[in-house]
């Protein structure tokens, strides 16, 4: 990490450490999320991460385009983050999937373009393909073929990094060993968590130059689509909480601060302005740097993250 607050991906190009999060689930009107992209954005959040299929494109771009236009940033300040989506994973389709994020966004490219799971869906215009039985219906296409798509899109200079999410130590192999592999994806975008630390994962992708970024920080999404009601919130994590307090700390700032200290780029969500604001916290050090056995970044009880 430099002082930019930025790491150096294995293209040579910078991503910031900490990203604003822009999916939106089913119960919240998309609107609110342009609100809230502008908000992070005057708050000093400059990585926005997004994809085609969360549908708040649009909202995010005008968020963007608001900010630009009255001076807060200007387009290169802006890292953002588009997903591939699976029902676009057939060769000849990526660029369009691209080329349609570009056009909600009015961008004229992507800083970061991933492919936003392993596994391919029928094409057509459902996100969620569904046959007569309402199982969902897959595609089978390799992967390596996919990838070469992206790569092509990057020489395009549609997009400035090309990177994978969702994706296993075998699957990340598959696309390293690719014969006459052009370039390696910069970044793997996983679900990590004190109760998901992706230990493993993260020493791969470190042995070969690959940045692990972390989504759903604060544990698993409540959606019980996602998860099981019952179990328990890792903010309540009697350890977390005792954590926060010993250094008068919220559980989730020493949550997403651990991740950073693991050397992830560590994606945040929240539409609360409030929220917003105290995430941005984590973008730069203290006011007064504390000494390192009060420095809540450091503490020893968090090995039972690890």
């Amino acid at each position: 990490m430099d002082k930019d607050r930025g790491i150096t991906m294995n293209d040579g190009n910078k991503i910031p450490i900490l990203g604003f999060g822009t999916y939106s689930p089913d119960a919240v009107p998309k609107s609110k999320c342009e609100e809230a992209t502008k908000t992070a954005i005057e708050v000093g959040f400059r990585h926005i991460d997004g994809a085609y299929v969360y549908q708040t494109e649009e909202h995010v771009g005008r968020a963007v385009r608001a900010k630009i236009s009255d001076g807060t940033v200007k387009r290169e300040d802006i890292f953002y983050t588009g997903k591939l989506w699976s029902t676009f994973h057939r060769p000849e389709l990526v660029r369009k999937c691209l080329e349609e994020s570009l056009k909600k966004l009015q961008f004229d490219y992507m800083d970061l373009f991933i492919i936003h799971n392993p596994f391919s869906m029928k094409p057509g215009p459902d996100l969620f393909p569904m046959g007569e039985d309402k199982k969902p219906v897959f595609d089978n296409v390799d992967l390596r073929q996919t990838w070469e798509a992206m790569e092509a899109c990057k020489d395009a200079g549609l997009v400035r990094s090309i990177g994978v999410s969702n994706f296993t130590r075998k699957q990340l192999e598959m696309i390293l060993n690719k014969p006459g592999l052009k370039y390696k994806p910069v970044i793997n975008q996983v679900e990590c968590h004190p109760y998901r630390n992706q230990s493993k994962l993260l020493a791969f992708c470190k042995s070969n130059d690959i940045i692990l970024e972390g989504y759903c920080v604060l544990g698993s999404q409540r959606d019980p689509s996602w998860l099981n009601p019952d179990a328990p919130p890792l903010l309540e994590d009697p350890l977390l909480v005792a954590i926060a307090k010993k250094y008068n700390k919220t559980p989730a700032l020493v949550a997403i601060r651990y991740q950073l200290q693991r050397g992830l780029v560590v994606l945040v969500k929240t539409y609360t302005r409030k929220r917003i604001e105290e995430n941005a916290q984590l973008m730069g050090p203290p006011a007064a740097a504390p000494p390192p056995e009060h420095d809540y970044c450091s503490y020893p009880e968090a090995k039972f993250l690890t």
